[in-house]
């Protein structure tokens, strides 16, 4: 089974702690986290105005009324704790699990994190994560660099056959997009 994900995080260093995660799965079951628990003191103003304020904890009450009325999205607000042991249940729905992201280098390392390391993943999920932006790059015929600065939700109005609502910088709205562009190219 594909799982399309994506987090945001509190900056692009080694010690950048986990905001959100997303995740969409092939089957249309959904899982959405917000962390109580991230390192507040290294956000930034870009990261209070783009990605703070989609979510939940951050006061978006038409997230919650919306992921409220999802029957098909699994939502946990809490500690990284919290959050392990309700993702570790919900990936139990599935026999295999190849994740697929953008630029995946931080969102597989924190997913990892997550569970405490590469060896504590649950059996059923791999280490491995697949990379649309290669798949970007190939499809355009440019650079990884070049697919890397190609608006998402660009590719999506060029491409694809469906509109995604949402906000961008939410985790759960990323994770649309890469199942639509995925699913696409």
């Amino acid at each position: 089974m594909n799982l399309y994900f994506d987090t945001e995080f509190t900056g692009l260093h080694k010690n950048t702690t986990l905001v959100s995660i997303g995740i969409v799965a092939e089957n249309g079951q959904k899982f959405y986290a917000e962390f109580s628990d991230y390192d507040e003191s290294q956000c930034d103003d870009w990261l209070k105005e783009n990605v703070l304020k989609h979510t939940i904890l951050g006061g978006n009450n038409t997230l919650a009324k919306r992921l409220g009325e999802d029957n098909n999205t699994t939502v946990v607000l809490g500690s990284k704790a919290d959050i392990q042991y309700e993702l570790g249940e919900w990936l139990k729905q599935f026999d295999s699990v190849q994740f697929v992201s953008d630029v995946c280098h931080y969102d597989m390392v924190l997913l990892i994190d997550i569970f405490g390391g590469a060896f504590d993943l649950p059996k059923n999920v791999s280490a491995v994560c697949h990379d649309i932006n290669q798949d970007i790059a190939r499809h355009y015929g440019i650079s990884e660099r070049e697919a890397f600065d190609k608006s998402r939700e660009k590719i999506v109005s060029e491409l694809c056959r469906q509109q995604i609502t949402g906000d961008k910088h939410n985790a759960l709205y990323d994770a649309e997009v890469i199942k639509a562009i995925y699913k696409e190219l």
